[in-house]
């Protein structure tokens, strides 16, 4: 079998990487003319975890990123809203609270892959099903042909859009800025995943290896505001200068070239993931708001679960309707918890802002246990 994936963003890397560990010729298709170390940080639970594990590069991601022990949020004034251990999971689960600069992850991937298997400059414009072959036509007037496409290209998946053409992503209610820096002399906790809920919006903090900070910073907005996307780090800065340390100090020690905007949005989930020899994977299948931390481990599962079921089911139709069927409902679930909680996180009025971090507080442990345990049981 031979098979084709547009896009090479870490879903699309680890389904070519699963692919061809399960013998099937796999070449990926990149829009970008060159890969770049750019990005920021990404957060790998465990499930993620176990499925790089079994991908055969877990080591090599370990030793690129850092495990931490707690996720906790905290309030405009630092008060703890919500403490998660999360080294009790890591000792069921495996590396979990894992974080790693998403330049690293991606150069561990591509490292792995068969050399001249990654294709560059190389941008998806259409794609025509012809009997048992899948054709791909490029922007520079070439095509491929394949008996299997894995359309690992976004959100804003050009192949999803042709198949379906209504998926049109949903706009979250907020923009979202990010960045890795240099710790510019702050105090932080090491080894937590931080994150503060403020009526001015929302900031997290996380430590990478070495003396590196990632951070993110969420403000209600309207959709394309033109006010966003001219923030500067100083005016960033300025808008949470009341927020605790080191908040501010983090925001303003940020250069413009280290800031990456974007709009957060997700897609409402889709009927179905297979459409004849084509397959959604990743943010193309099925987008979340990365309020849960699991954008990127979804994709990984994907990847995972596709290989499983074209090596264990022979009739490729077949193969195609199971791995549909052990992603839909997860996928969907996992969607509908993250836009939940980023609209709570998000709530401006104080009143309410005040109930929900009671709330919060008084929510005993183990619940908030329970849920993340459900997000680590993969059927692998």
């Amino acid at each position: 079998m031979k098979a084709i994936v547009i896009g090479g963003g870490i879903g699309g890397l680890c389904a070519a990487l699963a692919l061809q560990q399960a013998g099937i010729d796999t070449t990926v298709y990149e829009a970008a003319p060159k890969f770049r170390g750019l990005g920021a940080g990404v957060g790998l639970a465990a499930n993620a975890m176990q499925g790089l594990q079994r991908l055969g590069v877990v080591d090599d991601v370990v030793a690129r990123g850092k495990q931490l022990d707690a996720l906790v949020i905290f309030d405009e004034h630092g008060q703890e809203i919500s403490n998660m251990d999360t080294r009790r999971l890591s000792n069921k689960y495996g590396i979990n609270n894992f974080v790693i600069h998403r330049a690293d992850l991606h150069e561990v991937l591509l490292s792995h892959l068969h050399p001249e298997s990654v294709v560059l400059g190389k941008r998806c414009e259409e794609v025509e099903q012809k009997g048992d072959q899948v054709q791909v036509m490029f922007a520079d007037g070439t095509h491929a042909t394949a008996d299997l496409l894995i359309a690992a290209d976004g959100i804003s998946s050009v192949v999803r859009q042709q198949l379906v053409p209504d998926s049109i992503p949903r706009y979250a209610g907020y923009t979202c800025w990010r960045a890795v820096i240099d710790n510019p002399g702050v105090e932080i906790n090491k080894m937590i995943s931080a994150e503060t809920w403020a009526p001015e919006g929302r900031v997290g903090i996380a430590p990478l290896q070495g003396d590196n900070i990632y951070w993110y910073a969420c403000i209600n907005a309207p959709q394309r505001d033109e006010k966003m996307r001219h923030m500067t780090p100083e005016k960033l800065a300025r808008h949470f200068e009341m927020v605790h340390s080191p908040v501010e100090a983090v925001l303003a020690s940020t250069s413009q070239d280290q800031l990456i905007w974007n709009d957060i949005a997700d897609l409402k989930p889709l009927k179905h993931f297979v459409y004849g020899r084509i397959v959604l994977l990743g943010d193309a299948a099925h987008a979340t708001t990365p309020n849960m931390g699991q954008g990127a481990c979804q994709a990984i599962e994907d990847a995972v679960v596709l290989a499983q079921c074209l090596k264990q089911e022979p009739v490729l139709a077949n193969a195609l309707k199971r791995y549909e069927k052990r992603r839909k409902a997860r996928t969907a679930k996992v969607i509908g918890l993250s836009r939940t909680l980023g609209e709570v996180a998000h709530w401006r009025n104080p009143l309410l802002g005040k109930l929900r971090n009671t709330l919060f507080r008084a929510m005993p442990r183990f619940i908030t246990q329970r849920q993340m345990e459900d997000l680590y049981r993969v059927d692998f």
